[in-house]
C-alpha cells in the first residue's frame, strides 16, 4: 500500500454571489452545503467560504469576499477555459436528475462521449466548468491495464510521439 492522501479535501473556486452559487451547486447539482466559514485578515479583508458537500465527504468550496474588487482580482483568469474545470464521478441517474434540474432552470448543458467516460457539462453561476462524469464499461474492464501503460503512454508523447491511443473515444463516435 502506498502513502497516498485517502481522498480529495476540496477543490474551491472564487464566486461572485455565494446566493447564486448556493442555488447552483445545492438545487441543480444536489451538493448539500456542508459548512461555512466567515472570516477577516488583513490581507484578504472579509470573506466566506461555503462547502458543498460529496458522498466520499470531500467538498467543493467557494470564496466570497465582501470588496468585490478582491473578486475581480482572484478570479482570474477573466476567461476560463473549458480546460479549466471540476469533474465529479457520478452514475447515469445522477447525470439525468442533474440534467432534470438543469433543463427546468434553463441552465445549458451538453454532453460529450470521451470513450473511456461520458461527461455532462455545464457552467455555474460564475462560467465556472463543471462535469459530471460517468466511467464506461469499456475503461472500466481495462481499468489495470490503462494503469499498467499510463507512464509508457506519457513518455511516449512526451518524446514527441502525439498518437493517438483512445481508441475507446473512435469506438464511441461509431
Amino acid at each position: 500500500m502506498q502513502n497516498l492522501p485517502s481522498r480529495l479535501h476540496h477543490s474551491a473556486v472564487v464566486s461572485k454571489d455565494l446566493g447564486a452559487s448556493r442555488e447552483f451547486y445545492e438545487g441543480i447539482m444536489g451538493l448539500p452545503l456542508v459548512a461555512t466559514w466567515c472570516e477577516s485578515n488583513d490581507a484578504l479583508g472579509e470573506f466566506c467560504h461555503a462547502f458543498f458537500g460529496l458522498e466520499d465527504d470531500s467538498a467543493v468550496a467557494l470564496f466570497q469576499f465582501a470588496d468585490h474588487e478582491k473578486y475581480q482580482a482572484l478570479r482570474k483568469p477573466d476567461t476560463l477555459s473549458p480546460f479549466h474545470h471540476l469533474a465529479l464521478a457520478g452514475t447515469t441517474q445522477v447525470q439525468d436528475n442533474v440534467r432534470s434540474r438543469a433543463d427546468a432552470a434553463g441552465i445549458a448543458h451538453y454532453t460529450i462521449n470521451h470513450g473511456y467516460c461520458v461527461s455532462l457539462y455545464l457552467d455555474d453561476p460564475d462560467g465556472h466548468k463543471v462535469e459530471i462524469t460517468c466511467d464506461t464499461q469499456e475503461a472500466t474492464d481495462n481499468e489495470s491495464l490503462i494503469r499498467n501503460r499510463a507512464s509508457e503512454e506519457l513518455n511516449r508523447w512526451l518524446s514527441g510521439d502525439h498518437t493517438t491511443n483512445n481508441t475507446l473515444r473512435s469506438a464511441a463516435a461509431e
